[in-house]
């Protein structure tokens, strides 16, 4: 089951019987039995969207697996944005979690093992927005300029970008202004509103904001994209029940199957969750660690 900040529904009935003949009344209530409580379990998705929207496309998600697995409790939390969201799982809040492959990487020095991921791994990259009327054809056309990212540890949004640029030329350190703005739509939003001359962001973001804002989206272009790796992990406390850790998984991993499956995983753009292992991450620790060496410094 999944629990909301919602009350519980509490069922009362009373019946009341006359002894025949009695002119006393007596009022008998069944005593009904108590409900068992359910163990549970915080569920965090690293911020993709702002919170609200967060909870609308994968609130479903979670609600249809917590129907499948009535003896447990999924509460989903989103999170402001990534500094929120990191703390809370470098902290071991979450019980199972959804974070960039960076923050997957991370989480396994905080208690936390792999057991899958977000399919589609070619949407998984990194591209530069800029306006159409910006006048910005080159790379060195950014010289001297601002350029906005959701946060320092996005890795498809800020790192993947950055090491982009770097290898064409520009020495991000020194030659722009690198804004990290909070999310996604705010990466966009910066370059729609001129800004910055060009805002770093995730193809299902920007597929997002072009099918909400189709007059807005119209004003920019996709100027660079990067290469992909892996997309999104999954990860699970090691405190929490093995029985009920695949039993998530198993949830997770046949949505698919389903029409109404299907519709959930149409709701976050990606056509299917499936099984992975820290092997599976082995690019991203190398990405990881050539971008700390020639890039920028990170914790890995």
């Amino acid at each position: 089951m999944v629990k909301w900040r919602w009350g519980g529904l509490a069922l009362c009935c009373g019946v009341l019987l006359a002894a025949c003949g009695d002119p006393q009344e007596t009022a008998y209530q069944p005593q009904l039995a108590a409900r068992e409580p359910v163990p549970e379990y915080v569920v965090g998705i690293n911020p993709l969207h702002n919170p609200q929207r967060l909870v609308e496309v994968y609130g479903p998600i979670l609600e249809a697996i917590g129907a499948a697995i009535p003896a447990a409790s999924f509460r989903l939390e989103a999170s402001r944005n990534y500094e929120e969201f990191e703390k809370k799982l470098y902290a071991g809040q979450f019980a199972f979690a959804m974070p960039n492959p960076y923050q997957t990487v991370r989480s396994l020095k905080h208690g936390y093992r792999i057991f899958g991921k977000q399919g589609d791994d070619a949407d998984f990259r990194g591209i530069l927005l800029v306006r159409k009327d910006s006048g910005i054809r080159t790379v060195s056309d950014l010289k001297g300029k601002a350029v906005a990212y959701p946060a320092a540890t996005a890795l498809a949004a800020a790192m993947m970008p950055q090491h982009y640029l770097h290898m064409h030329g520009l020495d991000i350190n020194r030659d722009i202004e690198n804004r990290y703005v909070g999310s996604q739509e705010s990466s966009i939003m910066n370059v729609l509103r001129g800004h910055v001359a060009a805002g770093a962001t995730w193809p299902v973001s920007w597929k997002a904001f072009g099918a909400e804002h189709p007059d807005l989206a119209s004003q920019l272009e996709v100027k660079w994209q990067t290469t992909t790796l892996p997309n999104n992990g999954w990860v699970v406390r090691q405190d929490v029940p093995a029985a009920l850790a695949d039993a998530f998984a198993r949830q997770l991993f046949s949505l698919q199957e389903s029409e109404a499956g299907r519709r959930l995983l149409a709701r976050v753009q990606v056509s299917r969750f499936e099984p992975a292992s820290d092997e599976t991450y082995r690019p991203v620790r190398e990405f990881l660690a050539n971008f700390s060496r020639t890039v920028r410094p990170i914790d890995y």
